[in-house]
């Protein structure tokens, strides 16, 4: 294998693990997103935890970000508007990448 071979792989390889962390990073954002609006729902416990999953899966319904403020905005009925919404997904994701740079 040649050394554009190794560097071509290297970079493939690389780029691959970035997306799988960005897609973990963004799903560990809904996740505390979800626990966040679960909490002015006034849901504890098992019931946050679900409520979380809910909004991870809401992700999947469309490209983009938009299902899920759309759900968490329904969901909470003008305790927070579509913008706070996406305020707090904005300030959530650089935590979840902390988050997961720490367990690795």
């Amino acid at each position: 294998m040649s050394t554009f071979d190794d560097r071509e792989h290297a970079f493939e390889a690389k780029y691959a693990h970035d997306e799988e962390m960005n897609f973990k990073a963004q799903a560990r954002a809904n996740k505390l997103l979800g626990l966040w609006a679960a909490e002015m729902l006034g849901k504890t416990g098992d019931d946050a935890d679900a409520y979380a999953k809910e909004v991870i899966k809401a992700d999947f319904e469309e490209a983009g970000h938009e299902d899920v403020v759309r759900k968490v905005a329904a969901d909470l009925d003008g305790k927070a508007d579509a913008n706070a919404i996406r305020a707090k997904m904005a300030e959530l994701l650089p935590l979840a990448k902390a988050q997961l740079m720490a367990e690795d």
